[in-house]
This record gives structure tokens, C-alpha cells and sequence, in this order.
């Protein structure tokens, strides 16, 4: 993993990508047929509930939980009406003059005043369902291309912040107000600096058309919830979003999908079909290239960091916690806060790492060790937002407090990796402990103290986990015994394979 590139790993109904920057995995898609995300689809909603205090509502859109939909991101039903009016079936339609302005709605309009329940609406997912929470949904439609993003509902041209040429900004500007939509906006993306006007009105071209073959079957829909625009799978998402300049190669191992991607590509950027390659080695391409080996590493719940330190990072419902330690690591003839400082410098570049690949989201504290001098804080937090810029995802940082916590929030988008490919412990519950076996034991004699009086016959006994049983036998057997006497019952201890450690009862004999 020398390079920049991205690896494509097609299994039955389960597709992983892999984004390798200068040869480490920085980050990882999966993508499941069974529950495909369904962020940038467009649906034909129904409201099912108005919430006035919150200024949102929830409409159904056929997924399992309803989405939410805030009163901002909602569009009047007469400017869709005025969009539809405006479907052209030819291609060319990008060239005519642009429409008027639509009108966004502020925050401070009451939401029954625009939505009222069993109204049909149409919604785009903007964040996918995260844990518990459903779908985040929008009036306000993006259609993503490879060099532009078209916005049908708003009337607003821009450029990429990321092309810092003014020349350039100011050639792309002009040249897309040239063909632009009679009705709606585009931004231009970064992989557009330098491209024709050609290769930008095809792209052009291509969204307004996909638009329009929305609003048509908009039309012909009368039931809702209906799918009325199914945004690209994984392969071509990843392709169309992931597959800049700065990535050298793009890599799948299944030739019916590399036949596939092959003409997508030819199509959009022909340029690049020499650097698609079809994997055709005899190991899974995730073992190939060292993938699998470094997803175990980065989804611990323990870190390793170069110096001998590591980090712990915990993730729970509303909040992360990454917690920094030194381990075995000393200094090299340092006094003991240059060591804390080094350590917490380390620290720093892995804990940008981890939030961008495990996709953690929310609120995150961080938790470096305690530094007391101030300039070590300052220049600790100084390194952290740096390494911050280099994430996609907006993040927040507030300076490193005297106790060594820095509180942070980081764009959640969808669900985080982690919570992706792992599910909560059915042993525990999700709690990441057990009760002790001393703990259940007694617990066994204060119920046999409860039920005894309930029990008939002459024998208490006891079923429960083998390990359990073992220790009544054994470390227990004192205090088994004793309470044989008290009872005056005899009891018998029955082991069962089946039970949970923590799970018992009694019966009577």
C-alpha cells in the first residue's frame, strides 16, 4: 500500500470500500444490500406528525422509522409545483435563461403554516439513520455529479473553497453562469479546476435530466411513500466522489462490477480508465493489501501509539471519550513533563486518525494527560486543529483545559464504524461488564433466605452456570454449608450449560 488508491471488495450482499492515503487506511465504507443507506435518494413523503414546539415534522418515506424533517429545510408545495412546470425533455435544456429565485422559509415560520398531517412532500435523505434516531430529510434536493452539485429548490452559483486559484474561480464562474438551469443553483466542485466548458455542461446536462425524470415520475406517483430517485450504489458513489487527482489507482476484485465501473468511468472521466485494475490474485483483496489486519488494529478499544503509549477510546450513546495514557513509555532522559508532552503530541495525530476512520460523530472529549505547563497545552491544541483540517467532517475544537480535557464535537453524517460492524455483547447487555461470580453467589444465598418458606420438601436447588456452581462447591462451600444449617434444608447444586452467568433459580425437593 505504496500509494494513494482505493480498494473495492465485492462479497455476497456486502461491498467494501478502502481509502489508502500514502499507504495507511484512513478510511472505510461498508455497504450491505440488505440495509443499503438511503442518503441522497429522493422520496415522495407523507406526514404523519407535526411537532409545533419542536418547528419540525415526521414523515414517512417507507424505511423503518420515520424521518425527521426540520420546518427550514422544507419547500412550499407551489415552487415544486412551479419546478415541474419547468421539465424540458431536451437535453439542451441547461442553456435557457435561469427562473426565479425560490424562497427559503425561515426557522421563525410556524410549521402547521407549511405542513399539515397526511400532506404528501418531496424529501431527500440528507443523514441517514443513526442508533435510534430515523432518517434526516430536506426539501431542499442536491444532486451530486462528478464536477458540479445541482440544487433545483435554490438559486445560487458557487465555487469549491478548495480551488484557491481567483483566476480559476473566476473562469469556472463565468463559464457555469453561461449554461446554467432555468431553475436552481450549482456549485462547482474541486476536481473541476481546469476542466472545459464542455466536460462541465455535460456534466450539467446529466443532473438537470436525472432532475427532471424525477419531477416526471413525481407526477405519475399518487401514493406515498414512493422511491423517486435511487442515488448511486457504493461502487460508482465511491468512484464519483473518492476517485480524485490524489488517488492514483482505483482497484475491485469482481470482474462483473469492474465491467460495470469500467463504463461508468468511460462515460464521466475517460481519462482515468487506465487506472482501474481488476484484482485477479488468488488471496481476498483486503488480505492482499494488509486491510483486514489493520481494521482489527483500528477498532480496538485499545490503541497502541509508537512510543509504548495508547489510547483508550469508549464510545457510548450520547458522547465519546478518548482517554490518552504513557504505558510503558518513559522518555529518553526527559523530565517527566516533556514525557507527558511528547506522549500527548503522539497522541494527537492518532486521535485525528481514529475519529476520521471509525467515523465517530458528536460530542467527543478528549481526555490528554495533564500538562502544567501552559505553553505544552497551547502547543498540544495548536497540533490538534491542525491535523483536524485534514478532515473531511466539520469539527469544533475549545482549548485544552487545566485539567487536560479538550471537548469537541465532529459532523455526523452516519452511523460510526464501529456501531456498523459490531453489535452490544448479548453475554452483557452492552454494559461491557458482569456481575462477579463471588457477587451471584451471594446473591444465590440472600434469595434461598427470600423463597425458602415457598419451597416444599426437604432440598433446596440451586440452578445455575457451571462456573457458579463450581464456586458454591468450592470457595463457597462454608458459607453453603451454614446456610444448609440455618434453613435446615439440604441443598443441592445443579449445574446448567445453558444458563447465563449471571442467571439462576431455585426449586424445591
Amino acid at each position: 500500500m505504496g500509494q494513494n488508491s482505493l480498494v473495492i471488495n465485492v462479497d455476497i450482499g456486502e461491498t467494501r470500500v478502502a481509502l489508502i492515503e500514502n499507504g495507511i487506511l484512513s478510511e472505510l465504507y461498508v455497504e450491505r444490500t440488505r440495509d443499503r443507506s438511503p442518503v441522497g435518494n429522493i422520496y415522495l413523503g407523507k406526514v404523519t406528525r407535526v411537532l409545533p414546539g419542536m418547528q419540525a415534522a415526521f414523515v414517512d418515506i417507507g424505511l423503518d422509522r420515520a424521518a425527521f424533517l426540520h420546518v427550514e429545510d422544507v419547500v412550499r408545495e407551489e415552487d415544486f409545483d412551479e419546478m415541474a412546470a419547468n421539465v424540458d425533455d431536451d437535453d439542451d435544456s441547461v442553456d435557457e435563461e435561469r427562473g426565479s429565485k425560490s424562497k427559503r422559509i425561515s426557522r421563525k415560520t410556524p410549521i402547521r403554516d407549511v405542513l399539515k398531517e397526511g400532506q404528501h412532500i418531496i424529501v431527500q435523505v440528507s443523514k441517514g439513520p443513526i442508533s435510534t434516531k430515523g432518517a434526516r430529510v430536506t426539501s431542499h434536493i442536491s444532486l451530486p455529479g462528478r464536477y458540479v452539485v445541482y440544487m433545483p429548490t435554490v438559486e445560487h452559483v458557487g465555487i469549491s473553497k478548495r480551488i484557491g486559484n481567483d483566476k480559476e474561480r473566476k473562469r469556472l464562474r463565468e463559464t457555469i453562469e453561461a449554461f446554467k438551469p432555468p431553475t436552481g443553483g450549482l456549485i462547482v466542485r474541486t476536481v473541476a479546476a481546469g476542466l472545459t466548458k464542455k466536460q462541465l455542461k455535460a456534466d450539467v446536462g446529466y443532473l438537470v435530466k436525472a432532475w427532471n425524470e424525477t419531477m416526471k415520475k413525481r407526477e405519475k406517483t399518487s401514493r406515498a411513500p414512493a422511491l423517486l430517485y435511487d442515488d448511486l450504489d457504493i461502487i460508482l458513489r465511491a468512484a464519483r466522489d473518492m476517485f480524485t487527482e490524489d488517488i492514483q489507482k482505483l482497484v475491485i476484485d469482481t470482474p462483473l462490477e469492474h465491467e460495470r465501473l469500467m463504463k461508468f468511468i468511460e462515460d464521466f472521466m475517460p481519462e482515468r480508465a487506465g487506472d482501474i485494475e481488476l484484482y485477479t490474485g488468488q488471496d481476498p483483496i483486503f488480505d492482499e493489501y494488509g486491510i483486514e489486519d489493520e481494521i482489527s488494529r483500528a477498532l480496538s478499544r485499545k490503541v497502541p501509539l509508537p512510543s509504548g503509549g495508547y489510547l483508550i477510546i469508549d464510545q457510548a450513546e450520547a458522547l465519546s471519550a478518548i482517554d490518552v495514557n504513557t504505558g510503558r513509555f518513559t522518555g529518553k532522559g526527559k523530565d517527566v513533563e516533556e514525557t507527558i508532552f511528547q506522549t500527548n503530541l503522539e497522541a494527537v495525530k492518532e486521535i485525528a486518525y481514529q475519529l476520521r476512520f471509525r467515523n465517530i460523530g458528536g460530542l467527543i472529549v478528549l481526555d490528554f494527560i495533564d500538562m502544567e505547563r501552559a505553553g505544552h497545552r497551547e502547543k498540544v491544541y495548536k497540533a490538534l486543529l491542525d491535523v483536524l483540517k485534514a478532515d473531511k467532517a466539520k469539527t469544533t475544537a475549545v482549548r485544552i483545559s487545566e485539567l487536560g480535557l479538550v471537548e469537541m464535537t465532529r459532523k455526523r453524517t452516519r452511523e460510526s464504524l464501529g456501531r456498523t460492524l459490531n453489535e452490544p455483547c448479548f453475554f452483557c447487555d452492552g454494559t461491557g461488564h458482569l456481575q462477579s461470580k463471588t457477587t451471584i453467589c451471594h446473591e444465590i444465598l440472600r434469595q434461598m433466605k427470600r423463597e425458602k418458606d415457598h419451597l416444599p420438601g426437604y432440598k433446596i436447588v440451586v440452578n445455575a452456570h457451571p462456573a457458579i456452581c463450581d464456586m458454591l462447591q468450592r470457595e463457597e462451600r462454608h458459607a453453603l454449608e451454614e446456610a444448609s444449617s440455618r434453613f435446615t434444608r439440604q441443598i443441592v447444586v445443579q449445574p446448567r450449560k445453558d444458563y447465563h452467568l449471571e442467571q439462576f433459580d431455585l426449586a424445591g425437593a
